[in-house]
C-alpha cells in the first residue's frame, strides 16, 4: 500500500482548495464542486491501481441502473433487479477477495482425505476499499427496493455518493439515505462548521501517526516470533494492538469525518468510544457503528432478527457476526473472530432474563458484580479476540494464547517500551474520561466555539506542529486492506 496520511492530505489540502476558490469566480457555474468533487475522488483511487477504476465505475452503473428500473417496475421485477445487484457486487467481491482463501480451503479439506486436487490458485490483488463501497452501494439498491428511497436520476450525484475520496478506502459505510440528500444543494462557506472539522482533523492526525503508529512497534515484533518473547511482554503487546487498531482506525474516521465537513458533508459516525462498553451488544453499538449498522438492517433483520423465537435469534447473531468477520478479510481467523463475537452476544441475549434482576438489586455488591466485573469481562474478551483479527496464521495464535496462558521467560518490555506505552494509555484514559462525561452532560461539547479565531488559528497550529514533531514513521492504514 502507498496511501499514506501525507498523501491523503496534499490531496485533500489541493481539492479543497478547488472546491471552495473556483466558484469564487463569476464565470463559474454554482453547480462546480461536483464534477471537482467527484473527479478528484476518482483521481484518488485510480492513484492506487487505475484498472480497478473500472470496478469502482462499473459497481456504479449496475446499481444507479438497477435503482433507477426499480422506480417504475412491479414488485416482481424489483425483486428480480435486486438479485441482479446482489450477484452483480457480491460475485465481484467474492471473486477478488475470497477466490483463493475457498480455493486454499478445499485443497486443504481433500489434502485431509488423501485427495490431492490441481485446483487453480492465482495470484489476484485486492482493489482497495472494494468490501467498502460494495455494501455502501448494496444499502442504496436494498433500500431503493424497500421504498424507503426514491432512486437516484442523477448519475453524476450517485457515482460522487459512491467514490466520495474522505470515506472511499476505509469508510464509514455511509447509506444513500445520509449521503445522496446532501447533493441536492450544496452549503456555502459560511455555513460550514469550519472549527470542528479542524478539530476533527487533529484529533485523526493524533491517533494515527502519534498513538497507533508508535504502539505498532510492540505488536509488529510480538507477532513475528512471539516464542521469544515473555508473558509479561506478550500481554502488553495485545493491549499495545488493542489500542492502536482503535486509535488507527477511529483516527481515520475522524479525519474522513473532518475532511468531509470542510468539504460540505456530514458523514455518519463510527466510533463512539468502544471500550466503555458496558456489554458486547454495547460494544457493537460503539464500535465500527457504520458496519455493525449495516449488519444489522442489511442480514440480521432480513434474516428475522428476534422476530422468530430465542433459538432462531443465537443462531441469527452467530451467522451475522461470522459473515462480519469474513467481511474484514479472507482468513480463517476472521471467521474465529467474527464466530466468537457472534457467540459473546447470544450467550449474553441468553442471560439477559438474569440480569435485569441483579441490575434491579439494592445491594452494592450485586450492582458491582452486574456493572463493574461484567464490563471488565467484556473488555478483556474483546482484547483477547483481538489476537484473531491481528495474528498471521493459526500457528502464531496457538503460540500467543500459550504465552498469554502459560507464564514462561523471555525478552522483557524494557523501559523506553513501557515509558512510551504508559504515556499513551494515560492520554487515552484522560481523553476517554474527558468523553464519559461529553457522553452524559455535553460539558465539553463544542467548547472550540468560544475561543477567538486568532487563539484556534494558533492553538490549531501549534497541535499540528507537535503531532508532526512526535509522529512515528508512517504506517499504512489498517483498514485499507479490507
Amino acid at each position: 500500500m502507498n496511501f499514506t496520511t501525507s498523501l491523503f492530505f496534499f490531496f485533500f489540502l489541493f481539492i479543497l482548495t478547488l472546491r471552495w476558490v473556483l466558484p469564487l469566480f463569476r464565470s463559474f457555474p454554482p453547480w462546480i464542486p461536483k464534477p471537482i468533487l467527484l473527479l478528484g475522488s476518482y483521481f484518488f483511487y485510480l492513484s492506487w491501481n487505475p484498472k480497478f477504476g473500472l470496478l469502482l465505475f462499473g459497481s456504479t452503473l449496475l446499481d444507479y441502473l438497477v435503482g433507477l428500473r426499480m422506480g417504475k417496475a412491479s414488485p416482481a421485477t424489483r425483486k428480480k433487479l435486486l438479485l441482479v445487484s446482489l450477484l452483480g457486487n457480491l460475485s465481484v467481491l467474492a471473486f477478488f477477495k475470497y477466490f483463493n482463501f475457498f480455493i486454499e480451503s478445499g485443497i486443504a479439506l481433500f489434502s485431509a482425505f488423501g485427495l490431492n486436487l490441481p485446483l487453480p490458485v492465482w495470484r489476484i490483488a485486492l482493489p482497495v476499499g472494494i468490501s467498502f463501497y460494495t455494501f455502501q452501494s448494496l444499502s442504496y439498491t436494498i433500500d431503493v427496493y424497500r421504498g424507503e428511497i426514491l432512486p437516484e436520476k442523477s448519475f453524476w450525484n450517485y457515482a460522487l455518493f459512491l467514490s466520495f475520496f474522505p470515506q472511499l478506502v476505509a469508510g464509514p459505510i455511509v447509506p444513500a439515505r445520509t449521503f445522496l440528500p446532501q447533493l441536492a444543494t450544496l452549503p456555502i462557506w459560511k455555513d460550514i462548521p469550519i472549527r470542528e472539522g479542524i478539530v476533527l482533523i487533529l484529533l485523526g492526525v493524533w491517533k494515527k501517526a502519534v498513538f497507533a503508529d508508535t504502539l505498532a512497534i510492540l505488536p509488529d515484533f510480538f507477532f513475528k516470533s512471539p516464542e521469544i518473547f515473555s508473558t509479561g511482554y506478550a500481554w502488553l503487546a495485545i493491549l499495545a494492538y488493542s489500542l492502536q487498531i482503535y486509535f488507527d482506525f477511529s483516527g481515520y474516521t475522524d479525519i474522513a469525518l473532518g475532511a468531509a465537513l470542510l468539504l460540505g458533508f456530514h458523514l455518519t459516525e463510527n466510533f463512539r468510544m468502544p471500550y466503555l462498553a458496558s456489554s458486547f451488544s454495547d460494544f457493537w453499538r460503539r464500535w465500527h457503528i457504520s458496519l455493525s449498522s449495516w449488519l444489522r438492517n442489511y442480514l440480521y433483520i432480513p434474516l428475522g432478527g428476534n422476530r422468530k423465537g430465542e433459538i432462531r435469534t443465537y443462531i441469527n447473531l452467530f451467522l451475522t457476526m461470522l459473515l462480519g468477520g469474513l467481511w474484514h478479510g479472507a482468513s480463517w481467523n476472521f471467521v474465529v473472530w467474527g464466530g466468537l463475537h457472534g457467540s459473546f452476544l447470544a450467550l449474553e441475549r441468553m442471560g439477559t432474563s438474569f440480569f435485569p434482576k441483579l441490575a434491579s438489586s439494592d445491594h452494592r455488591l450485586l450492582s458491582f458484580l452486574k456493572k463493574g466485573l461484567y464490563r471488565t469481562i467484556v473488555v478483556l474478551l474483546v482484547i483477547l479476540a483481538w489476537v484473531f483479527f491481528r495474528s498471521p496464521n493459526w500457528n502464531t495464535t496457538g503460540l500467543v494464547f500459550e504465552k498469554l496462558f502459560h507464564f514462561s521467560a523471555g525478552i522483557q518490555p524494557n523501559r523506553e517500551i513501557l515509558r512510551i506505552f504508559s504515556a499513551i494509555l494515560l492520554s487515552f484514559m484522560i481523553a476517554t474520561w474527558i468523553g464519559a462525561k461529553d457522553e452524559k452532560n455535553s460539558s465539553f461539547k463544542n467548547w472550540y466555539e468560544s475561543i477567538s479565531p486568532v487563539l484556534f488559528g494558533a492553538g490549531a497550529g501549534f497541535v499540528l506542529l507537535l503531532a508532526v514533531m512526535l509522529a512515528a514513521d508512517s504506517q499504512p492504514f489498517l483498514y485499507f486492506v479490507f
